[in-house]
């Protein structure tokens, strides 16, 4: 066999906030740590590099992924958007701004992991997925009200350790009406 064909690293190019970026990786590479050590994208944050307490949260090709378990050569050719793509310039997406207003966090370590979860649970919602709190699933009943019971259920993946759950609730809840209200005006 040749070196080519027993390495172990190839280069990948990766779309992440609307930029491609090509860098060599080693196929064990997860996409965190591709985001934080290879390209300091360090938004994204390593908790429990297990899957189990969503702080390495991104979007891939919008729906939301725990970044600690995703390697980055399966992330090739994908939109990734990590928080510091969720912005627009300088102005933030009501889900960031209602997090700012309502406090939706305290030490700030989970917050980015957080932001993105709520914009996956907001397209969810809206396309209407049921969640395991939704009390009727059939398809014409519609998307159910986004109570406080259904946004704790979507967001249960993701772990606070300053305990900041109800300001996070209170946060999701006016980002979805202000994005419910946006898209309402854009009809008009």
């Amino acid at each position: 066999m040749s070196p080519a064909e027993t390495s172990t690293s190839s280069a990948v190019t990766l779309n992440i906030n609307g930029e491609k970026h090509t860098l060599p990786v080693d196929h064990r590479t997860t996409l965190l740590d591709a985001l934080r050590e290879r390209l300091d994208l360090t938004g994204t944050k390593k908790g429990c590099d297990q899957g189990q307490c969503g702080a390495c949260t991104v979007l891939v090709d919008g729906r939301r992924a725990v970044s600690c378990l995703q390697l980055a050569v399966a992330a090739e050719g994908r939109e990734i958007t990590t928080i510091e793509g969720v912005a627009e310039g300088d102005r933030l997406h009501p889900v960031q701004q209602a997090f700012l207003e309502l406090d939706g966090f305290q030490c700030g370590y989970c917050t980015p992991g957080q932001i993105c979860s709520a914009l996956a649970v907001l397209e969810e919602h809206a396309a209407g997925w049921p969640s395991a709190a939704t009390d009727d699933v059939r398809p014409e009943a519609g998307p159910p009200p986004l109570t406080p019971e259904e946004i704790r259920e979507r967001m249960s993946g993701n772990l606070c350790r300053c305990g900041a759950y109800v300001s996070i609730v209170q946060a999701v809840t006016r980002a979805a009406a202000q994005t419910t209200d946006g898209a309402k005006e854009q009809v008009a």
